[in-house]
């Protein structure tokens, strides 16, 4: 399946009072090599596995696969992780048709917060609202991958 989405850097914290949910994700990877990445997630009290390809030129998609796994499987997993678990909020914010899916980082990477929003194709339209601050599709710095490796604190 194909993923299409654009990320920003947020600018205010506005969306905390607009968020719809918020939810505490501890994610770490297994495999962060430039042509695919495999990632381990527990999101709220629910564990995945994720594989993402290679992003295209633009940085606005690329090919992901996801399946849910036991939390158990995911804290197994994530203790044989590369370096660098991340630690985050994830809050949902309805602009529109789309959702704002804004995570505010922890830890080494405390002071970021990145706002990611999925579209249908790469040229749909979308609102952004006042808190959305400059776009950082396709800067790899801004990939949970590299925020592993080179956190926003060591910038």
């Amino acid at each position: 399946m194909m993923e299409i989405e654009r990320k920003f850097l947020v600018k205010s914290d506005i969306y905390k009072s607009l968020a719809r949910s918020k939810t505490r994700i501890v994610q770490g990877f297994l495999n962060t090599d430039a042509n695919r990445t495999v990632r381990i997630r527990i999101k709220g009290d629910l564990g995945f596995i994720t594989v993402k390809g290679k992003s295209n030129e633009a940085g606005t998609s690329r090919f992901e696969w996801e399946k849910e796994i036991s939390v158990e499987d995911a804290d197994n997993l994530l203790a044989l992780c590369e370096k660098g678990i991340l630690e985050k909020c994830r809050y949902e914010i309805v602009s529109g048709n789309h959702v704002y899916e804004v995570d505010e980082f922890y830890g080494d990477n405390e002071g970021l917060t990145v706002a990611e929003i999925e579209l249908n194709s790469e040229n749909e339209r979308f609102q952004k609202p006042d808190w959305l601050g400059e776009e950082v599709t396709g800067d790899v710095k801004y990939y949970n991958s590299q925020l592993s490796k080179k956190p926003f604190k060591a910038w």
